[in-house]
């Protein structure tokens, strides 16, 4: 629909009737622009209406995000670095600490933060992997989270910042924790133990440490009357050991007591039950020796029987009636008196008859007696 006192090729952009056409050699994304007024922010080499002025301000937003997220893309690329804390003991107000920032890659430079916020800045050689920062003389305030983050070589770009190490700062003006251990010391593998810290002044957190153990075990709040409870479930004996305490100071930083009393565990192991036939192996051994004498008597008995029952067999055999003696005896013959002077008697044995092959049905001959007689003569 054409306005009043325009050409119907024209659009009212503010106080200026832009053509169509140039519209839209412009490459016009959007039809509620309120203004041609934007200026160009460099000069351009090609003469370009002014409502095409007006376009170009967009564009340029658009090459910089661009070029912001192939920086961010770059940066994501490097590795992040790792920073750690060196001191020879636990940091106290005064003392110097030295914290090293490790490179993955060759950097050109690195940068220290304190709570997010830069701190100090180092130049490096390309041959160099751990930049190191000295703080001399710890404060309170220097009692915060510290961060490093490294410029690369190749590729370039910044890398992100490395995980937060906390430096812990010790205020020996302020007294040390009670502590006190429930049960007493000796106690028995798998009972709960209750380690209890006090300071009902300036506690603001409790923390538990274990000898052996470079950072606290366990942290706590503090109930109203400024106790903290700190409970061992099922304890075994790599619980046992030495046990101290320390709060942190309300009000600063990472500020800290000095360590307390010390409390000493020692988890007493059950006695294992006692074995009545020695190891499983031995066990063993002893169920396949006791099978084999078993079976070793077994078969004696089965043979002992089998030769019993043989031999009743074979008796009842011999006690059958009508069976004929093969024992060889001696035979008595009745003579008569008168006759006794003129025979010479011989000792007479039975001779067995010879045994025939199985299954002859010859029967068997009965036994001949052989005797010998002399005479002295007629009479």
């Amino acid at each position: 629909m054409a306005v009043h006192g325009q050409s119907p090729n024209t659009l009212p952009l503010g106080d200026r009737n832009c053509n169509t056409e140039e519209v839209t050699s412009c490459h016009f994304f959007s039809l509620e622009t309120e203004s041609c007024s934007w200026p160009l922010p460099f000069s351009a080499a090609v003469s370009l209406s002014p409502c095409c002025s007006c376009l170009m301000a967009p564009m340029e937003v658009a090459l910089i995000l661009g070029w912001w997220l192939v920086a961010a893309s770059r940066a994501q690329q490097l590795p992040r670095p790792s920073l750690s804390l060196h001191s020879s003991q636990g940091v106290s107000l005064g003392d110097t600490v030295t914290l090293r920032c490790h490179l993955p890659r060759p950097a050109a430079w690195v940068e220290l933060y304190w709570e997010g916020k830069w701190r100090s800045k180092k130049e490096m050689d390309q041959e160099q992997d751990v930049a190191e920062f000295s703080l001399t003389g710890i404060k309170q305030e220097d009692a915060v989270r510290y961060q490093c983050q490294y410029q690369g070589l190749e590729p370039a770009g910044t890398s992100q910042k490395s995980d937060p190490v906390k430096l812990l700062v010790t205020d020996h003006r302020y007294p040390p924790p009670g502590i006190s251990l429930s049960p007493r010391e000796h106690v028995e593998m798998g009972s709960n133990i209750t380690i209890q810290c006090w300071n009902k002044k300036y506690g603001a957190a409790f923390l538990l440490h274990k000898a052996g153990h470079s950072a606290p075990i366990q942290h706590q709040e503090p109930d109203d009357g400024g106790t903290a409870t700190f409970t061992l479930f099922r304890v075994t004996p790599a619980d046992s050991g030495t046990y101290r305490c320390s709060y942190r100071i309300g009000g600063c930083c990472l500020l800290f007591s000095p360590l307390g009393d010390n409390v000493i565990l020692e988890v007493i192991p059950r006695p294992a039950p006692p074995r009545v036939n020695g190891s499983p192996s031995r066990n063993l051994v002893a169920a396949v020796a006791g099978a084999c004498a078993a079976a070793i008597v077994i078969i004696i008995v089965l043979t002992v029987s089998l030769l019993l029952v043989a031999q009743r067999r074979q008796m009842q055999s011999d006690l059958r009636p009508g069976a004929t003696s093969r024992s060889p005896e001696a035979v008595q013959f009745q003579v008569s008196p008168g006759d006794s002077e003129g025979l010479t008697y011989a000792q007479l044995q039975a001779v067995t008859p010879s045994t025939h092959p199985r299954g002859s049905s010859t029967t068997p001959e009965p036994p001949i007696i052989y005797a010998e007689v002399g005479t002295r003569g007629p009479r």
